[in-house]
């Protein structure tokens, strides 16, 4: 805390710049909200858990774990996907895409991710819920917080650690999951046989997925995220976003003092100025006072109210997903008006369709073999004796398979009556060289192109290494030049 003399008081009162956070005790809920975030946490946390022990056969000599990051084996596997480390630009179309979606989201509900799909709001609620299981609900821990440290007080503070702890690291032990065989990398893990990366790692994630989900919380969305700040430039009039509707909410009172002021024809609101909207907030937010900055759209204030109104019997949607045009529109006396379907939004699909179809194609459309040449540059040329002119490569050939394959390599552009020669080569077919190419492994070898004699070339004459699998069929190109006087 910086304290400064303050000017208006002659100096004699400090002014507090910044001050502690207060820490928050989010009140249990139910209600289709809350019913929507514990599907969508089961969901994603069973999906991260234990995908990587779905096996996926891809044949002999490929790793069978459905989704794998081999950095050894320089590839990365997603089913029936298979990325390698050329192939960078598909990471970069995924990041395009992602982005876009989460502006699509943005565009049409708001701050959805931040409320329902993004790790420390899935995290957190898990450690929230465990925090209920064993403290109590708001008022407990409330209660628990002040009480003297007691022999009850302590199990239930080490009971709730040791479950985060055990939370914790289990999402760190299954990250690491993914880069290695799974059941592999546990009975190393249990032994003590696995690399001191992996230990490294797994400690790393453990003490993050704790401090964050544990300890900073609302911290974390407030001012270690950039995207609230981000969001807010993104968005406009006709975003939905968890509202309080002024409308029909104000005056607001106590239940009582609000149907006398009916009953005398005064204007009375059906807020009943509970604060049940504001207890349940993860992030501590009233959302009375309007859109905050810290509110993240989970909706858990929207199922609290309505419980209230429907014990109360008042209608529900006090709170509820709204535009700030409608909100205008209901204090006007208008009807409110819904536009998910708008320039925007259709955009931002349109953007991230034409992505994903253009990394399909390319998907679909790869090869699977691969071919570059290197001309001989001292000398560019040799004249032979009896007046052929011959060109020296260096030819690289990849095999992208994880089995053999044959290959047969030819030039194409050269006049008839020239050859080909590779070095080191002992089987041709018609004049064209045989080359085996192992598993997953590139073969650089030496290649000779003799022009006729008789014939006479310009100082460089467009050439085609043609390479073509025996067996599949699969044909690549490259381009290159045959130089000569």
């Amino acid at each position: 805390m910086r304290v400064e003399p303050d000017a208006a008081s002659g100096g004699n009162e400090p002014e507090e710049w910044f001050a502690s956070a207060k820490k928050i005790y989010p009140m249990a809920t139910n209600g289709t909200f809350r019913r929507i975030k514990w599907a969508l946490l089961f969901i994603t946390l069973g999906l991260y858990y234990f995908l990587p022990f779905i096996r996926w056969d891809r044949g002999p000599n490929a790793p069978d774990q459905a989704i794998l990051v081999d950095l050894e084996g320089r590839r990365a596997y997603f089913f029936f996907i298979e990325i390698w480390p050329q192939e960078v630009y598909y990471l970069t179309g995924l990041l395009i895409i992602a982005a876009l979606a989460l502006f699509l989201m943005n565009a049409v509900a708001g701050r959805i991710w931040c409320g329902y799909l993004c790790p420390q709001t899935v995290w957190t609620d898990l450690f929230m819920w465990v925090e209920r299981k064993i403290e109590g609900d708001r008022r407990e821990r409330i209660a628990l917080d002040k009480a003297p440290m007691s022999l009850s007080k302590l199990a239930k503070r080490a009971a709730k650690h040791t479950s985060w702890l055990m939370i914790a690291w289990w999402t760190g032990g299954a990250w690491v999951l993914y880069f290695s065989d799974a059941p592999t990398l546990v009975y190393d893990l249990a032994t003590f046989q696995a690399p001191w990366a992996a230990y490294i790692w797994i400690a790393i994630l453990t003490a993050t997925t704790y401090l964050l989900a544990g300890f900073m919380r609302e911290q974390v969305c407030i001012y270690m995220c950039p995207w609230p700040r981000i969001q807010a430039a993104l968005t406009d009039e006709k975003a939905l976003n968890v509202t309080y509707r002024w409308d029909r909410g104000e005056p607001r009172g106590p239940l009582k003092r609000n149907k006398e002021l009916a009953e005398q024809g005064l204007p009375a609101g059906d807020c009943i100025d509970c604060a049940q909207c504001y207890h349940v907030c993860p992030t501590g937010v009233d959302i009375r006072g309007g859109l905050q900055l810290d509110c993240i759209q989970c909706g858990l204030c929207i199922d609290a109210c309505d419980n209230v109104m429907t014990k109360v019997g008042k209608p529900t949607g006090l709170i509820g997903y709204d535009t700030d045009e409608n909100i205008q529109r209901r204090l006007d006396g208008k009807d409110p008006i819904y536009e998910i379907v708008r320039p925007r939004t259709v955009i931002y699909a349109a953007v991230i369709a034409i992505a994903g179809a253009i990394m399909l194609y390319a998907l679909l459309t790869r090869d699977f073999a691969g071919i570059s040449t290197l001309h001989d540059r001292n000398p560019i040329f040799v004249t032979q004796n009896d007046g052929s002119i011959r060109n020296g490569f260096t030819v690289r050939l990849m095999n992208k398979r994880t089995h053999d394959r044959s290959f047969l390599l030819n030039v194409e552009g050269m006049p008839a009556g020239s050859r080909i020669e590779a070095v080191g080569i002992d089987h041709y077919f018609e004049g064209r060289p045989y080359v085996v190419v192992g598993p997953d492994q590139t073969r650089e070898i030496r290649v000779l192109v003799y022009s006729p004699k008789d014939v006479k070339l310009g100082s460089s004459t467009p050439i085609t290494f043609r390479l073509t699998d025996t067996v599949m069929g699969e044909v690549v190109t490259t381009k290159d030049f045959f130089k000569a006087p």
